[in-house]
């Protein structure tokens, strides 16, 4: 199944700490996975996440001011998020094309403010605020579930095809086969669940992709693969391995 990398977290950093655990069987269709990243003690300068795109929505809580929370999830782009000095967040990785609530209260930046929705996310961070990592994932774990009764993570097919045949997917074309759809029907299906067209899904999918496999198994040859990683994550790959924890 699909496994996009972490976001870039620099080789030169110290005391900023990932945690990751997989979810139980019984989300393993909706969620990729429960993660943390914190410090230990404040650093000396403030700390710059590197985000990158990989077409997964992610509910966010900030574990020490619980009431800032938000549901967060990157296009073609990538973002460079300042942290600060201090922190301590955690959150629920959804896999691509599951997630149902509203995509207008999705945001593509830092999440700095207090949450405002409708969903219950600065309950479930206070409730999980108490706990070390693995209460978190349980608390995460059973709000999964309620989302899931309420409709607001529902598992899909189409995406799950796609992300389980990546490694013979190379076009729009392949997509819409490892689907079982036409390409018009594949472009409504994932615009409407995903908000990505085919094309920017691909471009997605095939870049982070490339962190599992070798390079050439999903571009045509080095300069293509070049450029799409360049423009994807703002470097080449050289610069990419040479400056971040991947």
């Amino acid at each position: 199944m699909y496994d996009p990398v972490k976001d870039g977290v620099s080789k030169t950093t110290e005391s900023v700490v990932y945690t990751e655990a997989r979810p139980p069987a019984a989300l393993d269709e909706l969620v990729h996975c429960f993660w943390e990243l914190r410090t230990v003690g404040d650093l000396v300068d403030g700390f710059r996440l590197h985000a990158m795109p990989d077409a997964c929505v992610n509910l966010l809580f900030d574990q020490i001011d619980t009431r800032i929370a938000g549901v967060t999830l990157l296009h073609t782009a990538h973002a460079t998020l300042d942290l600060g000095r201090s922190f301590r967040y955690a959150g629920i990785q959804f896999f691509p094309g599951v997630w149902r609530g509203d995509r207008d209260a999705t945001v593509d930046h830092y999440v700095g403010e207090p949450y405002e929705g409708d969903l219950p996310l600065v309950e479930v961070s206070r409730a999980a605020a108490g706990f070390d990592f693995d209460g978190k994932v349980t608390v995460f774990a059973e709000f999964v579930e309620t989302l899931r009764d309420d409709g607001f993570v529902v598992p899909n097919p189409v995406t799950a095809a796609i992300l389980t045949n990546l490694d013979e997917i190379h076009s729009v074309g392949d997509m819409a086969r490892a689907a079982a759809l036409s390409p018009r029907q594949l472009q409504r299906v994932l615009k409407a669940t995903t908000g990505f067209s085919p094309h920017d899904l691909l471009k997605v999918l095939r870049v982070q992709h490339s962190f599992r496999q070798d390079y050439l198994l999903s571009f045509a040859d080095q300069s293509h693969f070049t450029h799409s990683f360049r423009r994807l994550t703002g470097y080449t790959p050289g610069q990419f391995k040479k400056t971040f924890d991947v």
